[in-house]
């Protein structure tokens, strides 16, 4: 159980989310944002996929960076902003089915560094598949607002 520095903090998270225009460009919707946690859906559709018709790889990752990213950010003081410094992404399956969703959840909470793990699901026929596992390091820009860019 993780205690957020800012009482602001979901706010202030969905407010950065809706500023990240690949997050508009490939659909995704923040669905719940906790202290320490994020969960973004994205819909399939077919112009994220590969050769196979799978969503891509990259498509994948991007989301759950961005789950990743966002459940670090919501552990960091008010002033200050998230960026992404290192990741690495196992994909156990095919990302077949009717949306991804990414769940990130910080694991770790340091004053500069975060280490949060993202689980990637793809969901069909309502039930879902676990698809990928990321473990990524986010760090927290000190005095640098996310809306300041």
């Amino acid at each position: 159980m993780f205690v957020p520095q800012d009482p602001d903090f979901a706010a202030k998270t969905r407010a950065s989310f809706d500023r990240q225009a690949i997050m508009k460009t490939m659909g995704v919707e923040m669905t719940s944002v906790e202290a320490g946690r994020c969960e973004l859906v994205m819909p399939f559709h077919p112009d994220f996929t590969q050769q196979h018709g799978y969503l891509h790889a990259g498509a994948v990752t991007t989301v759950a960076d961005s789950a990743a990213g966002y459940a670090a950010f919501t552990l960091m003081p008010a002033n200050s902003s998230v960026l992404s410094i290192e990741f690495k992404q196992n994909l156990l399956s095919p990302a077949a089915g009717e949306a991804l969703i990414a769940r990130g959840e910080v694991v770790r909470a340091g004053r500069t560094i975060t280490v949060v793990e993202a689980r990637a699901f793809m969901r069909k026929d309502g039930a879902e598949k676990l698809i990928g596992i990321m473990v990524a390091t986010m760090m927290c820009m000190h005095g640098r607002s996310d809306a300041q860019g």
